[in-house]
């Protein structure tokens, strides 16, 4: 029985800095990168060395940690400063992923609460707390992906073949993984799981990155080129599709990797399973519906461009979206810590959101 067997670690704090697995070198090299400034996790961001929306996050709270850190010794007025510029400058990497902006918000919480504190918090006091709350923010995202796995299991058969999409692993979260973790409990569980991953272009997450955890895992893994689903699904061979997001909008429509749409429409057409799996931190109740998530485009260059080597003639236009929405319609469950939310979503995860804030 394949057994989960992580041995990297995707974001840590390490003797006052922070370290990242660039996963723009794998699967060739595996190289942590150290950061001791705020710019410098932001470019990190905008630059993939890390992705996926809860990873996302977690590297953003960890840049807020570093800028107070920072500032410490200044004072709690000082820290005060630093984070609010830091939360500033880090909420423009990304602009689809929700987690980035749910963990900022999330900082900033706790630094009110230091700095209201009877306690008489002084700077290197609130540095420390807000260290804390960036680890716990680590902490509990991959306890929710283990929830989140065992949850999404129950809809997983004992046999099957699964389709996924970019990567949703460990290395796009705190830890264990949304899609993947759902992959891995079923694994784990028993049953005999073959995973089919789509090469996910243009950063290739799929081929690279996905193929990458779950052969260190012993799961039997596949890599197709995103063109190739809708005939292997019309062949039979496809028992359920399974992906990450990086927003969830109020009423059920999911911003996720370019290409999710694609997939939800051909599973539709061959009355195949289509699931998601996200935590509730990716749950935007704020944003009615997926017409009002902003979709990030990103340098024509990275179309363009395979490996240092151009594919795509000078002076043609490239459009590069890096996400599209998947109307509700399509989705067939979504899979939170909190439990499986169905249709009606508009009340599904307003009740499991309500659920966790109790």
């Amino acid at each position: 029985m394949p057994t989960t067997r992580q041995r990297f670690t995707t974001i840590e704090w390490r003797d006052g800095a922070v370290m990242m697995l660039d996963q723009r070198l794998l699967p060739e090299e595996e190289i942590y990168n150290t950061y001791t400034t705020v710019p410098q996790i932001a470019e990190a961001i905008k630059a993939m060395v890390i992705r996926g929306a809860p990873a996302i996050g977690c590297a953003a709270a960890f840049g807020v940690a570093l800028a107070a850190q920072a500032a410490a010794t200044d004072g709690p007025d000082a820290v005060r400063h630093a984070v609010k510029d830091a939360s500033n400058t880090l909420s423009k990497t990304r602009p689809t992923a929700v987690n980035l902006m749910w963990a900022l918000e999330r900082m900033m919480t706790r630094l009110e609460a230091e700095m209201a504190s009877s306690n008489g918090a002084s700077g290197p006091s609130i540095a420390d707390a807000l260290l804390e709350e960036a680890q716990q923010i680590i902490d509990e995202d991959a306890e929710a992906n283990k929830a989140m796995g065992r949850f999404g299991a129950e809809l997983i058969p004992a046999k099957a073949t699964l389709l996924t999409h970019c990567n949703t692993g460990a290395l796009a979260t705190g830890g264990y993984g949304t899609a993947l973790g759902v992959i891995r409990a079923s694994a784990e569980q028993g049953k005999a799981i073959r995973v089919l991953a789509d090469e996910t272009r243009p950063w290739l997450q799929g081929a690279r990155l996905t193929a990458w955890e779950l052969q260190r895992d012993g799961i039997d893994v596949t890599v197709i080129t995103d063109s190739t689903a809708g005939a292997l699904m019309r062949a039979g061979q496809v028992d359920a599709a399974v992906v990450g997001a990086d927003r969830i909008a109020a009423n059920g429509d999911v911003a996720n990797k370019i290409g999710t749409y694609t997939l939800a429409v051909l599973c539709l057409h061959h009355g195949i399973p289509f699931y998601v799996a996200a935590p509730i931190s990716t749950v935007d109740l704020s944003t009615p519906s997926g017409d009002e998530i902003p979709i990030e485009e990103r340098p024509g260059e990275e179309v363009a461009l395979v490996g240092g080597l151009r594919f795509v003639p000078e002076g043609v236009a490239v459009k590069n979206m890096a996400f599209d929405i998947t109307p509700a319609e399509l989705v067939t469950a979504i899979v939170t810590e909190r439990g499986v939310a169905r249709p009606p979503y508009d009340e599904s995860l307003a009740l499991l959101a309500s659920a966790r804030e109790a």
